[in-house]
């Protein structure tokens, strides 16, 4: 990334935790109605497992949008 770049690598990032946490949640929310036959399946670990990953990425979208993010000064050269 440039000094002078507008995109921050973090909000790509947001993206793909975000794309990442819709398709775990569908899936958390389709085992619901089609448990697993596995121990454990009762605490819905990959139903938590996408919400966290959708409020991260979530936040991580909003806080390093490209509108949210100021321009800097330029730095005087000597």
């Amino acid at each position: 990334m440039t000094a002078g770049s507008r995109y921050s690598i973090w909000y790509f990032i947001g993206i793909l935790l975000t794309f990442y946490g819709v398709i775990i949640a569908a899936m958390g929310l389709y085992s619901l109605y089609s448990p697993p036959n596995v121990k454990l399946a009762e605490y819905h670990a990959d139903l938590w497992w996408g919400l966290l990953l959708l409020a991260i990425g979530g936040f991580y979208v909003w806080h390093f949008s490209p509108s949210r993010v100021k321009p800097r000064e330029p730095v005087a050269e000597f």
